[in-house]
């Protein structure tokens, strides 16, 4: 594929190597861009190259640390005042996005203040992938292409070859992703119910459906500290099912969920690359599938003017 001169790809340092192959994927190269930090830590960034018209994607997740948004932020001030053409924010994993309503006095709606935040700096158009709660999209008031992962989970997964295969929702919330995937898949549908007494901590109720004798595939958007997902899956091996696989997009994997993973009876846990995965020691019990191609799609489509609604093709149904 040629170099596209006009289309330019600028990255942090959140997630390099997901930029890099992205860039592999459309047949570009990363824009030299310094990302460095003061000696009190503030975060300087500079674009090295002649940005001028051109139709510029900034590849930046915003997972943990803060400074990663931030980051992100001010790639998209210098390249609004560097006179790109289009800036668009690519923002592989959405930071902040399961603080997205009012659901206790006086906290902060923060998935819409980083929403305000993206768009006060001067990004034109937004690209994300599997957002925890699908209204985030309304809180931009810019052109949104929302990408879901299932178009490789789903592929991935089938080549497996799983009989008697249940895809199993591990709470309320990620019933239209299990039902969407289970309609894909052929499989059955079931949904672990539980109650959440407080923020990362979980406790299995009751169990909807029928995993006795079944293979399982616990299936959801992110996995933070592993409690959950590691509960559910303990949880439906005691209800009698045989083998656990799990499919997770976000690895967010805080504290000590890789330990809680393998020490649990998920048999294997597939993520993707969204979060750079590269620092961290992940057992043989993790498989990470690549978003590039997905992503780098897009991203060729809006930089061709063409359809991005064919890559929705499997988008859980709205209800």
């Amino acid at each position: 594929m040629q170099v596209r001169d006009e289309l330019k790809i600028v990255t942090g340092t959140s997630n390099r190597r997901l930029a890099e192959k992205i860039a592999d994927y459309v047949g570009s190269k990363l824009t030299d861009c310094t990302v460095t930090r003061f000696s009190d830590g503030e975060v300087f960034v500079q674009i090295n190259e002649n940005i001028r018209g051109a139709d510029l994607f900034i590849i930046q997740p915003t997972n943990a640390p803060a400074e990663n948004l931030m980051e992100l932020l001010m790639l998209i001030e210098a390249s609004r005042r560097a006179s790109a053409m289009r800036i668009t924010a690519v923002i592989p994993y959405y930071g902040y996005a399961r603080q997205d309503r009012k659901d206790r006095p006086r906290v902060a709606i923060t998935a819409k203040l980083v929403a305000n935040l993206v768009t006060t700096a001067g990004a034109d158009r937004v690209i994300t992938m599997d957002l925890h709660a699908s209204q985030i999209q309304g809180f931009f008031d810019l052109p949104h292409d929302h990408l879901y992962s299932s178009v490789m989970f789903n592929k991935h997964i089938g080549a497996l070859g799983l009989k008697n295969l249940t895809v199993v929702s591990p709470d309320v919330g990620s019933i239209k992703l299990a039902r969407a995937t289970a309609r894909k898949l052929g499989a059955d549908l079931a949904i672990v119910d539980k109650r959440r007494p407080q923020a990362n901590v979980s406790e299995v109720m009751n169990l909807i459906g029928d995993v006795k004798g079944r293979n399982i595939l616990i299936r959801d958007d992110m996995v933070d500290t592993g409690g959950s997902i590691c509960q559910a899956a303990d949880f439906l091996k005691h209800s009698g099912a045989l083998e656990i696989y799990a499919a997770c997009t976000h690895g967010v994997l805080s504290g000590e969920a890789i330990e809680r993973i393998d020490h649990s009876e998920i048999k294997k846990m597939i993520i993707s690359d969204s979060i750079d995965q590269g620092e961290r020691h992940l057992s043989d019990k993790f498989e990470i599938l690549t978003c590039s191609e997905l992503i780098g799609e897009a991203m060729l489509r809006i930089f061709d003017e063409e359809s991005v609604s064919s890559l929705f093709e499997d988008q859980p149904e709205v209800v």
